[in-house]
């Protein structure tokens, strides 16, 4: 059994941490440019939906929790122009303004992307199972502000502030329960198959040599059947 002193605990930092490594992750990816966020986090009383553009995601199972984004109008449009001008698109088909129902679209796509992950991560290194619904974007007046409440007994929230590669500014916001993981043994985090593998390995050609120890079952039948005179 292991000493107190050894005991590896996952709490709400641990969590944001790993959500915040998502963000960078899948926009850095997704976008060709480098995102960080900064090292100082705050402890908030509650979260809000806030201008330029806001996005929101529940989820639930092995804990509960909400997750906002609060995109600048000039951090929204660089990832979303980024994004697309990294798919293919071209500059003069890409929407001017971030009120563009397009701009909510992608970047809704790309939050999906971001929770998606995270929630991936949570199954491999926490064993548990958390499910989300899909990510809800809104273009919110200067003059608005609105307060999700995600129904949470014990509440705990935090944001953290995020730079984009031309060092615009967007914001996120977690609140969870009030709630901690003990490790009670040494586990391995579960392997994620390797898609490209996955696909060499489908098309590998038909007439792909027997592996050998196929080979070698069927020299000990044909010996097993000489023995008995067969």
């Amino acid at each position: 059994m292991k000493s107190p002193e050894e005991t590896v605990v996952f709490g709400t930092e641990d969590l944001l941490t790993s959500l915040c490594n998502s963000v960078t992750r899948v926009l850095t990816v997704a976008t060709q440019s480098q995102i960080h966020y900064s090292g100082m986090i705050q402890r908030i009383t509650r979260t809000c939906l806030k201008p330029d553009i806001g996005c929101f995601v529940l989820f639930d199972g092995g804990f509960s929790g909400l997750v906002i984004i609060n995109f600048s109008a000039q951090a929204a449009m660089e990832l979303y122009s980024n994004y697309l001008l990294n798919m293919g698109m071209s500059k003069s088909d890409l929407a001017s303004s971030y009120t563009a129902d397009e701009v909510s679209n992608v970047m809704g796509e790309l939050m999906n992307q971001v929770v998606g992950d995270f929630t991936g991560k949570v199954h491999r290194e926490l064993h548990t199972h958390i499910t989300q619904n899909q990510p809800k974007m809104l273009v919110l007046n200067k003059q608005v502000m609105l307060s999700v409440d995600a129904n949470l007994d014990q509440p705990e929230a935090r944001r953290v502030t995020f730079y984009t590669g031309a060092n615009n500014i967007f914001y996120l916001e977690l609140a969870i329960d009030k709630t901690e993981f003990i490790k009670l043994y040494d586990f391995a985090p579960q392997e994620v198959p390797d898609p490209d593998a996955l696909i060499a390995q489908a098309n590998q050609p038909a007439d792909t040599p027997a592996p050998a120890p196929a080979a070698e079952a069927t020299s000990d039948t044909d010996e097993l059947l000489r023995s008995l005179g067969m």
